[in-house]
Formats: structure tokens, C-alpha cells, sequence
């Protein structure tokens, strides 16, 4: 079940029934795994619980590392970006992303390295670079139509590149 009913326009975060995750959250309850800390980690940040999907996201990181597949670490190096992003630290955020996206093109694990752009687009565009969200939506649109993603699976990204071209528009017409 997709808890995602949708994208802001302007914001690009994710429209969710906030019911639906704290529901889910008590399903998972404690759960320890790697699957369960990161589903826990995503639902708090859409949340707005924003210190906890932190904490919990630290603790992901380091429990992939130890127990988990290079493919696992940058996932919870991806979510823990992402909770970064929404705290407003961009820099840092960025930063992670890069270096996740970089070492997934790497590998040519192209359906992360796309996870990984398509958040570092998020985090530009909410830290003004307009250019570098657009640049990592677009790049994120080739390599998820590369893997023969669906219209459907498309059209987040596809929204996100229109975002961007909207920001844009307007701030070359105030100019």
C-alpha cells in the first residue's frame, strides 16, 4: 500500500493522510530490522517528526553498515539525507547525496542513483538552485526511463522538472 496520495506542486513533498502513517507507525511499533527502521524513519519525516526521523535515521545508517548490503547503506544514507534536507541543513544534505549518487552510477545501480538525484534536485530546489534541480530531475527522468519505469512511475520526476521550469520562469520575470 502507498501511503503517497500525491506531490505538492510547489513544495514537491509528498501529500499523505497523516492518520494512515501514525496507523502504520503503530503497526511497525519497535521493530528492529533494516526494512522497519527505514519505513519508520520516512514516516516520521512526512510527519514533521522531524528530531526522532533524525535520531532513527542515524541509527539506520549505522545498522546498515554493519549488517547490511552496500545497496541497503545507500538507501539509509539517501533517507537520512533526505530527513537532513527537511531540516533545512541543504549543505550537508547535498553533500550526502552526491557522494550516494556518485557511488551508485559507479556501480551502475542506476534506480538509486536516480533515488539519490531525484532528492538532491529536492534539496536544491528548496535551497534556490533552481538550475541544479532542474539539471538532477532531468538526469533522474533518463535514468529511471533507462530502467523502463512507467508513465506512471515517471510522472513525480516529470512534475518536478515542470516545478522547476515554473520557479524559473517566474524568477527570470521579476528579474
Amino acid at each position: 500500500m502507498s501511503y503517497i496520495h500525491g506531490y505538492d506542486p510547489e513544495t514537491l513533498r509528498e501529500i499523505v493522510d497523516p492518520a494512515e502513517c501514525r496507523d502504520r507507525l503503530a503497526e511497525i511499533g519497535q521493530q528492529r530490522s533494516l526494512p522497519a527502521l527505514l519505513e519508520r524513519v520516512w514516516l516520521l519525516k512526512v510527519l514533521g517528526d522531524l528530531d526522532d526521523a533524525l535520531t532513527l535515521s542515524e541509527q539506520a545508517v549505522r545498522l546498515a553498515r554493519m549488517s547490511g548490503t552496500r545497496k541497503d547503506l545507500l538507501r539509509a544514507r539517501i533517507l537520512h539525507a533526505s530527513v537532513q534536507h527537511w531540516r533545512g541543513a541543504y549543505a550537508a544534505a547535498e553533500y550526502e547525496l552526491s557522494t550516494c549518487a556518485d557511488e551508485a552510477e559507479g556501480q551502475g545501480w542506476n534506480s538509486i542513483a536516480a533515488f539519490a538525484l531525484q532528492h538532491r534536485g529536492k534539496t536544491r530546489y528548496d535551497a534556490g538552485d533552481i538550475n541544479g534541480a532542474r539539471t538532477d530531475f532531468k538526469q533522474t527522468l533518463f535514468l529511471r526511463q533507462e530502467a523502463g519505469a512507467s508513465d506512471a512511475e515517471l510522472e513525480p520526476t516529470m512534475q518536478c522538472v515542470e516545478a522547476a521550469d515554473r520557479k524559473r520562469h517566474r524568477s527570470t520575470i521579476a528579474s
